[in-house]
């Protein structure tokens, strides 16, 4: 298995355009911090997601903020050619009252007005642009100034402690993040299989491992919030949007207990 899954880097990395890198970050709020840079104009796999984040574009000689809510489908997009991008992506439940998550969501993006080139426009306020390395300094600055916050409920809800009755869970969720609890659940899943096929995991073990009903139902899931049948993740023919290795609260989430009725 590790051999086929070194293989299937190598052949993906030959195909990419877009070179991702990132970092954890030791801010409550802050999930990961990461920049990428496209080699050339091409198209991508937007994959599904369920963040919020902050994105700082530089391209052409300027430089935006845009304010990005979580994503309910694959959606194909084009990438320009020679860009550079840094973002803070906020761990799940933290979000601006004033650009709640579902206002976001699905490429219903806000760039924010540029101040100058080191700084935009927020709350009549001019805010330094973030970089890769002082990320958890800007959150900081927000979080003081009331822009950013956390719903400790939604927190309680991925960790199935009961806090609330189901009915104000839910509202809590989705005014917090954009989407249901069931979405949340089908996307975490559908990301997780795809970080275990790109390891070598057969598709059998992964419908299996991750409640599946079937190849088909794996097969149809990844189609709708991946973009790309099981096979050809792992050809890793398409390029795909970040999707880094999935952390401990969505084996929370996808694992036990997991029905097959998603």
């Amino acid at each position: 298995m590790a051999a086929r899954a070194n293989l299937n880097e190598a052949i993906q990395a030959k195909r990419e355009f877009i070179h991702f890198e990132d970092r954890a970050s030791d801010h409550l709020l802050i999930e990961k911090v990461w920049r990428c840079r496209s080699e050339r104009a091409d198209k991508f796999n937007s994959v599904a997601a369920n963040s919020f984040e902050i994105v700082v574009t530089q391209l052409g000689g300027k430089r935006f903020l845009t304010l990005r809510g979580p994503e309910t489908k694959a959606t194909s997009l084009d990438c320009p050619g020679e860009g550079e991008w840094v973002a803070i992506r906020f761990k799940v439940g933290t979000f601006m009252p004033r650009f709640l998550p579902g206002t976001l969501r699905d490429h219903n993006d806000v760039n924010l007005p540029d101040a100058s080139g080191h700084s935009f426009w927020f709350n009549g306020s001019a805010l330094e642009y973030p970089a890769f390395e002082n990320a958890e300094a800007f959150v900081k600055r927000l979080v003081k100034s009331g822009i950013l916050r956390r719903d400790p409920i939604v927190e309680d809800a991925l960790y199935r402690r009961e806090t609330l009755s189901l009915r104000s869970v839910e509202r809590h969720f989705l005014r917090s993040t954009g989407v249901t609890f069931a979405t949340f659940r089908q996307i975490e899943r559908a990301r997780y299989a795809t970080n275990l096929l790109r390891e070598g995991v057969s598709i059998l073990d992964v419908a299996s491992r991750l409640g599946y009903f079937d190849q088909a139902h794996l097969t149809r899931s990844l189609k709708q919030f991946i973009g790309e049948t099981p096979a050809k993740i792992i050809q890793g023919r398409k390029q795909l949007s970040f999707l880094y290795k999935t952390d401990s609260h969505t084996q929370a989430i996808v694992l036990p207990g997991m029905q097959r009725s998603e």
